[in-house]
């Protein structure tokens, strides 16, 4: 398991001579792909199939933001109401960033539904609408997850695909991942989403 920082970010001890890849003048020049990146087959596909997943997880959680941002009621409205639109928006730039970063590579990013249902790792929960306590504390389990695969994806596209690029890109996009998390947990300390009252709560069919 890797060490540590005091940040929480993972530090990767120096790779030994034994085990130190290739140096970039003798890694391939050019992949059928057309790009010349000194990155293989295997690498680039590696890294490529992370940032489908990074993007399949973005492209569900930007749904499920709004799908909140929607549906939130109580004396918390206005705030989460604005919150979540912020959100949606960083995370459909985040999706853009990471399609643009599949293509760099070579590469093309899913871009069905279908598709991103079937490589994401986060889960839909259809025909709920939780209250605002609730809906935050789906929305913060979400983007922790994120954190999580994208610590993973780090240290795969650095340490077994090579692509130092990609890491450090995956990297910046876990941070903004672990800012909205921080946001989302100031809600649920102290004194936490109050909720509206139930006899507050329109008596309407659930559409999800």
């Amino acid at each position: 398991m890797p060490k540590t920082q005091s940040n929480g970010h993972a530090r990767r001890s120096p790779t030994s001579k034994a085990n130190r890849k290739p140096s970039s003048s003798k890694r391939p020049l050019a992949t059928s792909s057309g790009t010349h990146l000194g990155l293989s087959e295997v690498e680039l596909a590696g890294t490529i199939g992370r940032l489908n997943r990074a993007l399949s997880n973005v492209s569900l959680l930007t749904v499920k933001t709004k799908k909140s941002h929607w549906d939130v009621v109580g004396p918390q409205f206005m705030s989460l109401h604005k919150l979540w639109d912020e959100h949606y928006e960083t995370l459909a730039r985040f999706q853009d960033e990471i399609a643009e970063r599949i293509r760099t590579l070579g590469g093309f990013p899913l871009g069905t539904l279908a598709g991103f249902l079937r490589e994401a790792t986060l889960k839909e929960q259809p025909g709920d609408i939780p209250n605002a306590t609730n809906a935050v504390s789906v929305l913060l389990a979400d983007h922790e997850h994120i954190v999580r695969d994208l610590r993973e994806a780090i240290d795969a596209c650095d340490e077994d695909f090579n692509d130092k690029g990609t890491a450090d890109f995956l990297t910046g996009l876990m941070e903004e991942h672990e800012k909205m998390a921080w946001m989302l947990r100031s809600f649920l300390q102290g004194d936490g989403v109050v909720a509206a009252r139930k006899s507050d709560q329109p008596r309407i069919a659930a559409y999800a």
